[in-house]
């Protein structure tokens, strides 16, 4: 019945999702592809009306808004208290983008990906992560046009119905 103020709905949808992963790619948060195949958008319709929503992987919220650290702080409502980022994780991130360590004359230091899993995760404990703001930023900009655009097509649907 309200089939133009479903689109309008549906393309504001989609230009979030494919805006936050393009983010993603530009940004080189995009290794595995995992968060970038999570993102998804949901609308429901009722007879009491649209719902619309987001899903992503849970640690894209955290890429997203960002992690204050031990030692540095952001604007953001996350923050490592007292546990430090999980070593398995990043040991894997390390291996796949092949990060050894070096000694001074630039030789490869003896170590397994575990002790650079380890010194990450020790890093990130103290630094944080900064927030990319690859959801937010498109979200943002398309709730900004939004009411316009689902004023006009609620009016279409309202003269087709009439």
């Amino acid at each position: 019945m309200l089939n133009r103020t479903k689109e309008a709905l549906d393309d504001f949808k989609k230009y979030v999702i494919q805006q936050a992963r393009t983010n993603l790619t530009k940004g080189k948060k995009n290794v595995d592809k995992k968060l970038y195949n999570s993102l998804q958008g949901f609308l429901d319709e009722s007879p009491a009306g649209f719902r619309l929503y987001f899903e992503m992987e849970d640690y894209g919220m955290f890429q997203d808004k960002g992690v204050s650290g031990k030692k540095k702080k952001y604007d953001t409502p996350f923050n490592y208290t007292n546990k430090k980022p999980p070593i398995g994780p990043l040991a894997r991130w390390a291996k796949k983008k092949n990060i050894r360590l070096r000694d001074e004359q630039g030789r490869f230091k003896k170590g397994s990906y575990n002790t650079i899993g380890f010194l990450i995760s020790r890093s990130i404990f103290e630094k944080g992560i900064k927030p990319s703001l690859f959801f937010t930023k498109p979200f943002e900009r398309a709730i900004k046009r939004l009411p316009e655009d689902l004023a006009a097509a609620f009016g279409d649907d309202i003269k087709n119905m009439l």
